[in-house]
């Protein structure tokens, strides 16, 4: 494929993809003020190497839920990796099982929870949005823990929906409603449309947001892709504590950015947070993911998992956020690149970019492994020093 890193991957989807689509994928909310600032965070952060180290039995090894995996990462819920490549979800979850990595399956997929189960295997998360009609998003949650699913992750920071403008002046919408803007967009992507939208046509149809039950999926008029239900601005941590009830399994909040809100979720028998500001999607001006992390760490680092997501496309970022107390990095536009890409073959490309370049940044830090990371192989900024685990 020609790709030596992310980037090459996001150049290979954008030629690829329809530009309503990419711009789906790739762009942020508003004036993308926390898109560009989830990157200048990471890059802030310097590494400070150690020489006359022995690294020669370098390790990523880690443990998740009690569970070890070879990477220090896991494959984040993007909705639209089912229309960027034919049964995209599968290819995704797929590659990460062959990685041994976690997959977390989007509530806005193309892809069933069910189908997903039988076909793909290995590890599998599935994220939760909490609609108006709460009686949807536990009737989901009851299906996936029916199927096994290990971790439910419910994303917290969208109490109604963001604001992505280009997403309505390309006139993108699941289920698919043509204009002429979006009809002239396609066509100019002849392998997109022979390979994804024509090959669904020909076999079950215009792709759906396949998790919804049957009557609510026909009800569903076409939206901007990502306003499709509306969602719940009266949650509470009341709502915490009914799903904790509900789900046998782990239980994750994702989008939390205030450290006190993780000592409330750990004090609702919450297993995980995930600090994200959504990749820049959801709230423009959020802080970035990165900066805040060290604050949950010292607040909630021994009782419970710190993940963390929003603007990492190389291993060196993974080995940043490690350095400061994570215990594993979410990433989603990464793999979503790859799979618009080539599929199976390109996520699974992403995931091995990672796993070569922080082994690679391990071994010229001086580091033998990423257990051994610590805030010493850093040079933090000037507001992130004075927080300490």
């Amino acid at each position: 494929m020609h790709a030596y890193n992310i980037h090459d991957l996001r150049e290979l989807a954008r030629r690829r993809l329809p530009k309503g689509l990419f711009e789906f994928v790739d762009r942020g909310a508003e004036d993308e003020v926390s898109l560009r600032d989830n990157r200048a965070a990471l890059e802030r952060i310097r590494l400070r190497p150690r020489t006359l180290v022995d690294v020669s039995q370098r390790s990523q090894e880690i443990s998740v839920f009690g569970r070890r995996q070879q990477m220090p990462i896991a494959i984040a819920p993007t909705g639209a990796a089912g229309i960027m490549w034919h049964e995209g979800e599968i290819a995704l979850a797929r590659a990460a099982a062959a990685a041994g990595i976690p997959y977390a399956l989007a509530t806005a997929s193309m892809t069933s929870m069910e189908t997903l189960a039988e076909r793909a295997g290995g590890r599998l998360w599935f994220q939760l949005y909490m609609y108006a009609d709460r009686s949807l998003s536990h009737g989901l949650a009851r299906r996936a823990a029916s199927l096994g699913y290990e971790a439910l992750l419910v994303t917290v920071d969208s109490p109604v929906f963001s604001n992505r403008e280009y997403n309505l002046r390309n006139g993108f919408t699941i289920p698919i409603s043509f204009t002429l803007r979006n009809t002239i967009d396609v066509l100019t992507h002849p392998r997109w449309l022979a390979s994804v939208l024509l090959r669904y046509v020909l076999t079950t149809g215009l792709p759906l947001y396949a998790n919804y039950p049957e009557e609510v999926r026909e009800r569903i008029k076409a939206q901007p892709m990502g306003r499709a239900l509306p969602l719940n601005d009266s949650l509470t941590w009341n709502d915490v504590r009914v799903l904790r009830d509900l789900w046998p399994g782990k239980l994750v909040l994702k989008g939390v950015l205030h450290p006190r809100d993780a000592v409330t979720a750990a004090e609702h028998g919450v297993d995980a947070v995930i600090v994200s500001n959504h990749g820049g999607r959801v709230l423009d001006g959020a802080r970035a993911p990165i900066e805040v992390l060290p604050e949950f760490v010292a607040a909630v680092g021994d009782r419970m998992a710190v993940f963390v997501d929003s603007g990492f496309r190389r291993g060196a970022d993974v080995v940043k956020a490690l350095a400061l107390g994570a215990h594993a990095v979410l990433v989603g536009r990464s793999t979503l690149y790859g799979v618009a890409a080539d599929g199976e073959p390109g996520a699974a490309r992403a995931i091995a970019i990672f796993r070569e370049e922080i082994d690679r940044v391990l071994a010229l830090l001086g580091c033998p492994g990423v257990s051994a990371l610590t805030r010493e192989f850093l040079i933090l900024p000037d507001g992130m020093r004075g927080v300490r685990p």
